[in-house]
């Protein structure tokens, strides 16, 4: 027999198979880590790859044609991740996000979602299932997503101005086919669609009042623009907090021009922050994971597009499950492996990092947003 070989963008975030527990306890659906946090949310990768290079993300310095992405065969396969899936949801997991990279670039995507559909809380509700992507394909794949049983959408949208936007992207994307995917969307039945707009100060912050108007003039509140924080993740932005624009000072741009009342959560662990017009114009929301850490309430976990299990954005280790599915073990070994592990979570990196100089973690390398998704 020839020797199994490895490539190396397989290597690049190495992980530890986790161990199974001797005592292969059934799932409880009421799974907490050392913070007392549960276990609600699982976003999952289903594809390391993007047909934009935003600076914040996927800058084209970095990412470029010579970069090395993870051939298909280290992907998990929909019937992976369906299965691993179904294990979260043992545990308490109530919605999944589909992400990426770019997770409409994954062939075939809409047959994962009709699999996902199909899965069941231990109360036999449907689960939460939603997807993030930069809506360059949105126009042509919206009604089929919805057929198969997707519930909702995030688009990623960082100006209305096309010449920004095609800065931004860096591969000259229009605006307009974007907007086109988000009206497509919203026919197919997945409204109220969430906009995501990262606000990166001297580049796109003068965009803030333009995207506002845009939405509350055009989408009678089917659309709740989010302005997000620009985030530290990995190592390849380039990031710098002066360039951060604190949600604050967002708020006070959209109230000098619209009068905002304060909402109250609509779930815990809620990453946004909402408010609503007083004019009834509709909803925003405010995500500020650097100036106002939301670690305490974190319910998410993470799964990689090739089953790398990670506690938190800012990770600089996550925990192999691929292994554990094609080294054959049951459904009831692998529950009890992600029961330790999430057991043990302790993570809290913005919460650290806001309460003291520097930065935790610094000098480890921490995962890229590409890889592991928002």
């Amino acid at each position: 027999m020839g020797e199994t070989v490895i490539p190396l963008a397989d290597l690049r975030y190495a992980a530890p198979v986790p161990a199974i527990p001797a005592n292969l306890s059934a799932p409880t659906g009421l799974l907490s880590d050392r913070l007392g946090r549960p276990l609600r949310d699982l976003r999952i990768s289903v594809t390391d790859r993007c047909n934009f290079r935003c600076s914040y993300c996927m800058p084209k310095e970095t990412f470029d044609r010579d970069y090395v992405f993870l051939p298909h065969a280290s992907l998990l396969s929909f019937e992976e991740i369906t299965r691993l899936a179904r294990v979260f949801v043992g545990h308490g997991v109530q919605k999944i996000r589909l992400t990426g990279g770019e997770p409409l670039l994954r062939k075939g995507l809409e047959s994962l979602v009709a699999q996902l559909s199909q899965l069941r809380t231990p109360d036999g509700e449907p689960l939460d299932l939603t997807l993030t992507t930069n809506g360059s394909v949105l126009a042509r794949k919206a009604q089929a997503l919805a057929a198969a049983g997707l519930k909702r959408l995030t688009v990623s949208l960082d100006a209305l101005d096309d010449t920004v936007f095609r800065r931004m992207n860096d591969v000259d994307f229009p605006v307009a086919e974007v907007l086109a995917g988000i009206d497509a969307a919203l026919a197919a039945g997945l409204g109220p669609v969430k906009v995501n707009m990262v606000v990166k100060r001297g580049t796109n912050d003068h965009e803030i009042v333009p995207m506002a108007r845009h939405f509350r003039q055009h989408y009678d509140g089917k659309v709740v623009l989010r302005f997000i924080e620009y985030m530290d993740v990995g190592a390849s932005n380039g990031w710098r907090m002066d360039e951060v624009l604190p949600s604050a000072q967002v708020l006070q741009r959209l109230q000098a021009e619209w009068p905002l009342e304060a909402l109250d959560p609509t779930v815990v662990g809620e990453t946004a922050e909402r408010w609503r017009y007083a004019d009834g114009g509709g909803e925003i929301g405010l995500i500020s994971s650097v100036t106002q850490a939301f670690c305490r309430d974190c319910n998410r976990a993470r799964l990689s597009t090739e089953g790398k299990l990670f506690m938190c954005l800012f990770a600089t280790s996550g925990h192999d499950f691929r292994a554990l599915l094609r080294q054959g073990r049951s459904d009831a070994e692998i529950s009890a492996a992600l029961g330790a592990v999430w057991a043990g979570r302790e993570d809290r990196y913005s919460e650290l990092r806001g309460a003291a100089p520097g930065q935790p973690g610094a000098g480890e390398r921490r995962v890229e947003m590409h890889y592991i998704g928002g």
